[in-house]
């Protein structure tokens, strides 16, 4: 549980916990009503801001039957000179539940959070890592999905760090 005390490094952490667990409302729920999501390198076809609560859960309703993510096999959370602002740096790693294949994809997101709420999440996935047809099969005709894309080559490179979730 977190609460307006909880600093913004434990409330990341905690979130991706809830991912893991495919507790989707969970997570949403760890926003702020009126909280910015972005997506910089968002490719064609897939919002580059979602805004509002509601706008992610929306965005996010159905995350676990597209991608089935497992493990975040390295997470580094970082503090910064910005008041509630900490850059993560991760790498996920699952499944795409539409074809089975496996996926690796490395992230930094910079999140804000106030009031133990998120307030802004800036998601910098890569899009060119993920070749169209991979990008489509993940959203299964809609994108929906923001975090992971699948990867089997990434998944391929041997990861020497392992960050507690």
């Amino acid at each position: 549980m977190t609460d307006a005390m909880t600093p913004p490094a434990d409330l990341y952490r905690h979130g991706m916990r809830l991912l893991l667990d495919k507790d989707i409302d969970g997570w949403v729920a760890l926003f702020a009503d009126d909280a910015l999501v972005e997506f910089p390198f968002a490719p064609d076809g897939f919002p580059s801001r979602l805004e509002g609560r509601a706008a992610l859960a929306a965005y996010m309703r159905d995350y676990p039957d597209r991608i089935d993510m497992r493990e975040v096999p390295r997470l580094d959370v970082l503090g910064t000179d910005a008041p509630g602002t900490v850059v993560a740096e991760m790498r996920v790693t699952g499944l795409l539940v539409a074809t089975g294949e496996p996926y690796a994809m490395d992230y930094i997101v910079v999140m804000t959070a106030e009031g133990g709420r998120i307030v802004r999440w800036r998601d910098y996935w890569n899009p060119l890592a993920v070749p169209a047809p991979k990008r489509e099969a993940m959203s299964l005709g809609a994108p929906k999905a923001p975090f992971a894309a699948p990867n089997a080559e990434a998944e391929a490179e041997t990861e020497t760090e392992a960050g507690d979730v």
